[in-house]
């Protein structure tokens, strides 16, 4: 309900809301208009409702709602719109990131991404999410050497986590895989050590 979610929400930064329409105790459009009010929509909400109509669809995002889906809903759909969720709000992190650097707040060139993306702090301990999920960048270097960086970290963190599988890593970064080989190569990333890395 909405008072649960008020309690969870004012102790932890969660990285992504599901949030129904219909609540026992307050609708799920007026805790989206609280949090978006008080400055607590930090974090992508994806709404849903079997019931809801189209207006409240509208007014949802309107507010900051990334995505609404309808009931029933399938895995699919869901998943799809979390990994949506979760893309647009790092990218946010790293507009808010280039942003400060450019307005004068300092950012250490040796922070790890997920520091980074918060501003330099880690409001809890990161869970370890998956192989090779925690990588730190030199961004003092020239842009071409930290964006190769962080491609082939990127690209290896894949690998391992689709245990070496290339159409799997194709369909995951949305890269042809010709395309895929040739980007890998250009890295240096070892297919095989991926590959054993995995087993």
């Amino acid at each position: 309900n909405a008072a649960q979610a008020r309690a969870v929400r004012a102790q932890l930064r969660p990285d992504l809301v599901l949030l129904d329409i219909w609540m026992p105790d307050t609708d799920g459009v007026t805790l989206l208009k609280e949090w978006a009010s008080a400055g607590l929509l930090t974090m992508p909400v994806i709404m849903m409702s079997g019931h809801a109509t189209i207006d409240t669809a509208v007014e949802a995002t309107r507010i900051g709602a990334s995505a609404f889906l309808e009931k029933p809903i399938t895995l699919q759909k869901l998943l799809k719109a979390v990994d949506q969720g979760l893309n647009k709000s790092a990218e946010r992190a790293a507009v808010a990131m280039v942003t400060a650097a450019v307005s004068g707040t300092s950012f250490s060139a040796e922070l790890t991404v997920e520091e980074a993306m918060t501003g330099g702090t880690l409001p809890e301990p990161a869970l370890d999410i998956g192989p090779q999920s925690h990588q730190s960048f030199n961004l003092d270097g020239p842009l071409r050497e930290a964006r190769d960086e962080f491609e082939k970290a990127y690209f290896e963190y894949h690998l391992a986590r689709e245990s070496g599988s290339m159409t799997r890593v194709a369909e995951k970064t949305g890269l042809e895989r010709t395309h895929l080989y040739r980007k890998l190569k250009q890295l240096g990333v070892d297919l095989a050590r991926s590959k054993r890395n995995a087993l």
